[in-house]
């Protein structure tokens, strides 16, 4: 008996064949996986935009709170102090607490907490202050009060010459219809080469802050589009030492004057020589009153957080944005239960 065996030519084509299968298997294999793949990348962006949308409208309530507190602490102006409502925060709570009057909402409300606070930003040393507004130069006594001030936050006074010099510069991205004080600063050259100026703490990393520096900075100074004076009703111990020194102001002083006015609010400035003794405060730029706040809405959906800050001028009983920034982080859910 003679035995058979297949060609080589029908054993190139069965395996051509099989090949010719196995590469019509993968990139169906892959075309599909790659459809499924866009396909969820939609719905995550969907369901990204859809939960971007809401944080908005929800912080929006936070800025509604705020401002309504400060419009009714307003119809009593001159007097701003830490006993007021508006200086007590909106503890953590469940979303679905502030929707409990609807029982459709709450049904399906996601697991979120909502919180927010109102700051006194005329608490603060405004660092604008540091320069003259009918020179645009720096003003040597506000320096010097600053250098004080970075002594008090741990930081090295050369500092408070290199802001207020960075600050200079920035001075100059607005000055386009003053000749003589463009001029004086540099001229357009120089003005064109100037960093633009911040409105944040933050943002002082274009004057070549680091963030170290910034953090030990942040409770302490703001950046206001305006000259202020250092409310002593809100104005944290190192503050109140740094402004208060040319009248013998220091941190021990600075503690006495917060201990006097958590149990009887300063209602003039002149209330003060009751800590401090009979001194001039002439030359001394404080007030008990507040025009700047900082509002803060805090919405965390389980590890995500989102928190959005209004920084807002009031004048009587208006309070108007003058600008706001939001963050995004991610924190520990089990360190953040409350």
């Amino acid at each position: 008996m003679t035995s058979r065996h297949p060609s080589s030519s029908g054993r190139r084509q069965k395996g051509a064949a099989l090949l010719t299968a196995m590469v019509i298997v993968t990139m169906v294999t892959t075309i599909a996986a790659s459809m499924v793949w866009q396909q969820w990348r939609a719905v995550q962006v969907e369901s990204a935009e859809r939960s971007l949308v809401q944080s908005k409208w929800i912080l929006r309530g936070a800025l509604d709170w705020g401002r309504l507190i400060l419009r009714e602490d307003g119809r009593t102006p001159g007097l701003d102090h830490l006993g007021e409502p508006w200086a007590v925060e909106l503890a953590e709570a469940r979303l679905s607490s502030f929707l409990a009057a609807d029982k459709d909402n709450t049904d399906d409300a996601p697991e979120a907490f909502m919180s927010g606070r109102i700051t006194d930003l005329t608490g603060r040393y405004n660092l604008l202050n540091l320069i003259d507004k009918s020179s645009g130069l720096p003003d040597p006594k506000q320096v010097d009060l600053f250098k004080r001030l970075c002594e008090y936050a741990g930081l090295s006074p050369s500092l408070a010459d290199a802001i207020a010099a960075a600050l200079r510069k920035a001075v100059l991205a607005s000055v386009s219809d003053n000749a003589e004080m463009l001029e004086k600063l540099g001229g357009a050259s120089a003005r064109d080469a100037a960093p633009v100026m911040p409105q944040t703490v933050d943002q002082m990393v274009w004057l070549g802050l680091d963030a170290g520096t910034i953090e030990r900075l942040r409770p302490f100074v703001v950046l206001l589009p305006e000259s202020t004076a250092v409310n002593i009703n809100t104005a944290p111990r190192e503050v109140l030492a740094a402004v208060l020194a040319p009248v013998g102001g220091d941190l021990s002083r600075a503690d006495r004057i917060i201990q006097h006015r958590q149990r009887n609010p300063f209602k003039s400035p002149d209330d003060l020589k009751d800590v401090l003794g009979n001194v001039n405060l002439s030359d001394v730029n404080i007030s008990v009153a507040s025009d700047f706040f900082q509002i803060q809405g805090r919405l965390r959906l389980q590890d995500r957080v989102v928190e959005q800050q209004y920084v807002v001028k009031r004048n009587g009983n208006e309070v108007k944005i003058l600008f706001e920034n939001r963050y995004y982080g991610v924190e520990s859910v089990a360190a953040a239960k409350p």
